[in-house]
């Protein structure tokens, strides 16, 4: 029999040794994976038995059952759920294949681990976990629907490396045997093992079961007591949504949530209902209290688990809930919908449809009571999820406005920590404001010391603040309550009449000295203009109302996206002595040599307020060290 070595992908080795030497408590979260990854096993077993008898083997007694070895110093979590072929077992407990392994490598090492064992499910790595107690973890398995009894033995003692070899197995699924070390061996008691699955694991909805020892009266002499071992059912596997919510204490909705979404904290909010009528369905949802670490990445698993009739079909079913709500988890069970539904049947299903349209209209009900009734618990779900929940506003238009409700910004008028809502900002507004103004960007206070700002203060006019990178992109455009929301970065800003006349008069005394700036641009602006947003700064560039904002194009850049070069406005403020100066130099000599340098620093100095870089950092930090030079040397000689 040929037993073959071969080495761990990289990132396992890291996992590996960061798992070993670095997790100090929550240990028992390795029985709670394990049983999980068996539950997984037998509902993917289940499910293809549906369309395929061979896979239960004439075996349809799904069950996980725990073996506690102590004279071998052995834990076994063993299924008969599917199973894994040779080259499924490599692929599985070999490798990690998942984009956020990197990211959760650097939350192991950047954070106190110890109290976020959550994070362990979150990035699928819960097998590994066997190393915080085990020396050394041997896997065998057969795959189910087999003919024969070959299967495969899959071992490691977490040294880097890992051996496969071919072995016979009598029945189908996956046994994974853990050869505990000497400081671990509470594992195998069995009020140990109990306390862990009733914590953790109750809610499973296959048996899990262990051979215990009782003591019983002898039925050969009544006088006399015996041992025996006998099988003894460790969880309820109650199917907690189908039972009724006033029979459910706070405590058990908390652990099964904790149990489906890999999480060791409580959720923020608990909904559980049933509907009837056009569509039977119940549903358990959970909205958490922290966001999981990859909840931005592509391959987040996002949708509720879907069951039929308590047959599990899908651990995720997107088609029930739209991306803005991803963050949310939980079950839904229909009695409408056939056993052997597929992904393709789901996305054209109008009883799909009337199930996402009940979950979507509960969910965001449940936001706008807790926005209402449990501020602060709100402003901490805002703080994890407000991000992805103002997605809906650019996907799903026809609840636009009741999703801009649930939205919170900081702005001209709020202290430091503190928000508004959109209708707050409406009802603030001045009696002629016909837009809702806004403004993007890094940083509250950047946004707020930014020259683009200058007017809307000085006439005291409320800007909301804005610093998530996809603000623009979603809000241009947008209209609430009959406002339209408007950035103050883009397009012409008017904000009383009184600025058009001014402007007038301004024109016919810079008009000649604004075409040369514009000649001297040509290749670099869209336009040059008089500035209605400028009170105190000489010049800013502004985006044309329909262009980009700086900060969208820099995250679509950054995203390896192909982003048309458009050209920006460059605004300049009248009412600055700068122009009155150079207006002076322009009158006197019109080729004179320092109005090109001063042009182009106009315009080096307007990219710097918007974030950007100079095009020739140099040229501009030799045209100010002149300026300097000669103002300290008149300073010198006055």
């Amino acid at each position: 029999m040929t037993v073959e070595k071969l080495e761990f992908k990289t990132e396992v080795k890291q996992l590996l040794d960061l798992m070993i030497h670095s997790l100090y408590s929550h240990k028992e979260v390795f029985l709670r994976e394990l049983i999980s990854n068996a539950s997984d096993a037998i509902d993917r077993a289940k499910y293809e038995s549906l369309t395929n008898q061979d896979i239960t083997e004439n075996d349809p007694g799904w069950r996980i059952k725990i073996i506690a070895d102590e004279a071998a110093g052995t834990l076994t979590v063993s299924d008969n759920g599917i199973g894994m072929t040779k080259e499924e077992a490599v692929q599985a407990l070999g490798t990690i294949a998942r984009s956020g392994t990197k990211e959760f490598l650097q939350a192991l090492q950047q954070k106190q681990i110890k109290d976020n064992p959550e994070l362990i499910g979150q990035f699928g790595v819960g097998f590994y976990s066997s190393f915080m107690v085990a020396d050394k973890v041997t896997v065998i398995s057969r795959k189910a629907g087999q003919n024969d009894s070959k299967g495969i033995k899959w071992e490691s003692t977490g040294d880097g490396s890992y051996t496969v070899e071919d072995v016979d197995k009598a029945g189908k699924g996956t046994d994974v045997i853990l050869h505990l070390n000497q400081d671990e061996t509470k594992y195998l008691k069995e009020w140990e093992i109990k306390d862990i699955i009733r914590r953790y694991s109750d809610f499973i909805e296959h048996p899990i079961v262990m051979d215990v020892e009782r003591e019983k009266q002898s039925e050969i002499d009544k006088t006399q007591r015996v041992k025996m071992r006998e099988e003894e059912t460790l969880n309820s596997m109650k199917a907690i949504w189908l039972r009724d919510k006033s029979d459910i204490p706070e405590e058990e909705y908390n652990e099964f949530y904790k149990h489906i979404a890999h999480d060791f904290t409580n959720p923020a909010k608990v909904i559980h209902y049933k509907a009837e009528g056009t569509s039977e369905f119940a549903a358990l949802l959970y909205i958490p209290g922290k966001a999981p670490f990859n909840i931005l990445y592509k391959d987040y698993k996002m949708g509720p688990a879907l069951y039929v009739r308590r047959v599990q079909i899908m651990d995720h079913c997107e088609e029930l809930l739209p991306p803005y709500l991803r963050f949310v988890k939980g079950v839904v069970d229909s009695s409408d919908l056939p056993l052997n539904v597929s992904r393709e049947i789901l996305q054209n299903n109008k009883q799909v449809d009337l199930i996402k349209t009940n979950l979507t209209k509960k969910v965001l009900d449940i936001l706008a009571d807790m926005k209402k009734d449990e501020h602060d618990k709100y402003l901490e779900f805002y703080r994890e999820f407000g991000r992805i929940v103002k997605e809906g506003i650019h996907y799903d238009l026809a609840r636009g406005e009741a999703i801009a409700d649930l939205l919170l910004f900081p702005s001209t008028r709020t202290e430091e920590g503190k928000s508004r809502t959109l209708q707050d900002y409406v009802e603030g507004m001045k009696e002629d404001q016909q837009e809702i103004y806004y403004a993007s960007g890094a940083s509250v206070t950047e946004i707020l010391k930014s020259p683009y700002m200058e007017a809307f203060s000085e006439k005291d006019y409320e800007v909301l603040v804005m610093v998530d990178d996809i603000d623009d992109f979603i809000f241009s455009g947008f209209e609430y309550k009959g406002k339209k929301m408007k950035s103050v970065l883009k397009g012409d800003i008017k904000l009383d009449k009184v600025v058009d006349t001014e402007h007038e008069k301004a024109k016919k005394e810079f008009g000649k000295l604004i075409e040369l700036i514009k000649d001297r641009l040509k290749d670099q602006v869209k336009d040059v203009r008089l500035s209605g947003r400028l009170t105190d700064s000489a010049c800013c560039l502004v985006a044309d109302e329909h262009d980009l904002d700086p900060q969208m194009e820099k995250l679509l850049k950054a995203m390896g996206q192909d982003v048309p070069a458009a050209k920006r406005i460059l605004e300049i403020n009248p009412n600055h002595p700068l122009f009155a100066a150079m207006n002076a130099v322009f009158e006197k000599d019109r080729s004179n040599p320092i109005l090109g340098e001063f042009t182009q620093l106009l315009y080096d100095q307007a990219l710097l307020l918007e974030g950007s870089k100079p095009k020739d950092p140099g040229a501009f930090t030799r045209a100010v060290a002149r300026l300097m030079v000669q103002n300290l040397n008149q300073q010198v000689s006055a």
